[in-house]
């Protein structure tokens, strides 16, 4: 039985190197994996117009689309089966939400660097938060 994993991706150099990472060592893995990216919806509607609020949305959700696909393409070349997940609401809410509520056995996620410890603590970092709320076991690269 192949464990289920959820790889949580955004747009930075940290989740790139995540993913190569993890086909770097695909003989570690299970071939099939699942990606999700998570539209923070949260902060950047705030000062845009009412009426233009749905619009942004859809535009925000397509760009995380073909954001999951480009990367879904590298995992596929490399001989992975990819499920996609797209998600709007706050990274820290929406990952551990979906890692908990869908049984995912491991969560891999990179750590953005020169945050350092003093910032996690004072403000906290999206891996930091999923680290402590995800009842499964977390590969933090």
């Amino acid at each position: 039985m192949n464990p289920k994993i959820l790889i949580p991706v955004d747009d930075s150099p940290t989740s790139q190197k995540t993913i190569e990472a993890v086909i770097a060592q695909k003989e570690r893995f299970p071939k099939q994996l699942s990606l999700l990216h998570v539209v923070n919806d949260q902060l950047a509607y705030r000062m845009i117009p009412d009426f233009q609020v749905e619009m942004v949305k859809q535009n925000a959700g397509k760009a995380g689309r073909l954001h999951l696909e480009k990367i879904a393409k590298q995992l596929i070349e490399a001989g992975f089966e990819v499920d996609l997940r797209l998600e709007f609401g706050s990274p820290r809410r929406v990952i551990p939400q979906v890692a908990n509520d869908e049984g995912f056995q491991l969560l891999v996620i990179g750590r953005h660097a020169g945050g350092g410890e003093i910032r996690d603590v004072l403000f906290g970092s999206v891996a930091n938060f999923v680290l402590h709320n995800v009842k499964c076991p977390v590969l933090l690269f």
